[in-house]
């Protein structure tokens, strides 16, 4: 064949080392091909994590338009970006001979994080995020997009971060694997990870007769069986599926899994055929894992468009997870952290008349730092019931306790006999009691007990309410979010601070995060 063969591919650097892969095996073989480079949707949607972009073969559509409409001869594709069923007319030519199919951890200073709580990893893959969170519970997962060197350049630039995965094929092909990486062995990758793809019109037969000489076996049947599977599954590149099949001493090894995104469910297995006699196994594979609980999981995938999604800016327990309602799905994140302070020995040598504690952070602060059974403490008054018994377990009965910080200061005004009290208080708190009382000549001793820090996380566009709990954790919100969202509020003082940027506030009935969750959910009943 004399004419050029035009390779269309997008313009990112790995995409373009892949095109050039393919251009230099049809060139080895003798025949002349150039490179037409063209942006996708991928490419210029950087703001949503892919499974958030709501369709697949996002990498692959402008490059099949391209290819029907003639403007190029073939189109080169990471395999694991490309649907299971192709757009009419068009058809896999070729597979390359695979790469390292493993998922790639690069870390920030060492790996100590991985035996931590508190471990922040960042990748935009559903698939992914799934398995570490089954793997670490108690992790968080961020989303992050760009290039492969965009990627590495957000980790290094992030103060949060301990991490980002990365496919070992692609950062190994642009040589870009720094030394503080090391690969997943235990994650499945994606069906078709490491393999490059080459696609074609249907009706070029001279073209398919040549992409046929650059085509690996091996790894064409290895990845048909993988995506096979996924189409089995009614799987796109959204749905946390993992397939990895591989030939050994002439068998099929084959491992597959299924998760809920939050990684809490998790369907996985292993088969082992003689080659030959690997036809079926996809279609069997899958059939076990839909009996197994798989098809409860993809009909709940299904149904997440239906679902509405809230976010809790305190961290929640799986109890408290569970008490939402069919048809809503809650992230949490605690954005506010709290850590106590030193206080001076000098503050609990004599008895102190009157003591004001405003949350339990403040007692967690006052015990660390002096026993309890200690301390010298005549009059106590606080806010919030739940404060009030943690005080009494951990200090001592409490004289009178109100449901705000304001109602608190309105009381001491008229019961108070001695006009001075010590406050036990955050670095962050709000004006309303201290202000009041030195209106009207109390003198307040403010003890700062513990430091609040903020700890915020930009939200997506589908989160349609949130959850708050204290001031602290509304001004925290907003340093990244806009105020377009429902607040459910655990309280009035919480609700103040929501309503100076919130035009929908909601307050919980009682003080408690169960109370929270009730109103979220008789508000979308």
């Amino acid at each position: 064949m004399s004419k050029i063969i035009r390779i269309g591919t997008r313009d990112s650097e790995l995409a373009l080392y892949q095109a050039n892969r393919v251009k230099s095996e049809l060139e080895k073989l003798g025949h002349k091909a150039k490179i037409v480079a063209v942006k996708s949707a991928g490419d210029l949607e950087l703001d949503k994590p892919l499974y958030e972009l709501g369709i697949t073969g996002i990498f692959t559509r402008t490059l099949d338009i391209a290819m029907l409409n003639g403007d190029v001869d073939i189109a080169v594709h990471s395999l694991k970006d490309v649907p299971t069923v192709l757009p009419k007319g068009i058809v896999q030519a070729a597979v390359l001979e695979r790469g390292n199919v493993r998922d790639t951890l690069v870390y920030k200073n060492n790996e100590e994080f991985l035996g931590a709580r508190d471990g922040v990893i960042a990748t935009s893959s559903l698939r992914r995020k799934a398995q570490w969170l089954n793997r670490y519970p108690t992790h968080t997962v961020e989303d992050i997009r760009g290039n492969i060197n965009t990627r590495l350049q957000k980790l290094e630039e992030s103060e949060t971060w301990h991490g980002a995965i990365f496919a070992a094929a692609g950062i190994g092909r642009l040589e870009l694997r720094p030394e503080e990486a090391v690969n997943l062995d235990w994650m499945v990758p994606a069906p078709g990870q490491g393999a490059i793809m080459v696609a074609a019109r249907e009706i070029d037969e001279d073209i398919l007769a040549i992409c046929a000489e650059i085509n690996h076996e091996e790894t064409e049947i290895c990845t048909t069986i993988e995506r096979t599977f996924l189409n089995k599954l009614e799987g796109g590149c959204t749905a946390p599926i993992g397939a990895l099949a591989y030939i050994k001493s002439e068998q099929v090894v084959f491992r597959v899994i299924l998760l809920s995104p939050d990684g809490s469910k998790k369907i996985e297995t292993d088969r082992v055929v003689k080659l030959g006699k690997h036809q079926d196994l996809a279609a069997t594979v899958a059939e076990f894992v839909l009996d197994r609980g798989g098809k409860y999981i993809m009909e709940g995938l299904h149904s997440e468009e239906k679902k509405t999604s809230v976010f809790s800016t305190k961290l929640l327990t799986n109890d408290q997870k569970d008490r939402f309602t069919k048809g809503i799905t809650v992230e949490s994140k605690d954005f506010i952290k709290v850590s106590p302070n030193r206080l001076p020995p000098r503050i609990f040598k004599k008895e102190i008349e009157n003591v004001i504690i405003t949350s339990k952070n403040a007692v967690e602060s006052i015990v660390t730092n002096f026993p309890g059974s200690e301390l010298q403490f005549k009059n106590i008054y606080c806010v919030g019931r739940k404060t009030r018994r943690f005080i009494k377990n951990n200090i001592g009965p409490v004289v009178h306790f109100e449901k705000t910080a304001r109602e608190l200061a309105h009381y001491l005004v008229d019961n108070l006999e001695t006009k001075e009290v010590t406050y036990f208080a955050s670095n962050l708190r709000l004006d309303d009691l201290p202000a009041i009382l030195e209106e009207n000549n109390i003198t307040i001793n403010e003890v700062e007990a513990y430091q609040t820090k903020f700890d915020t996380k930009k939200l997506d566009d589908t989160i349609e309410s949130v959850l708050f709990y204290s001031p602290s954790g509304v001004e925290s919100f907003l340093l990244e979010n806009k105020p377009n969202v429902i607040a459910f509020c655990i309280g009035d003082t919480t609700a103040v601070e929501a309503r100076k940027k919130f035009s929908d506030v909601r307050v919980a009935k009682l003080p408690t995060v169960e109370s929270v969750i009730d109103l979220v959910n008789e508000h979308y009943k």
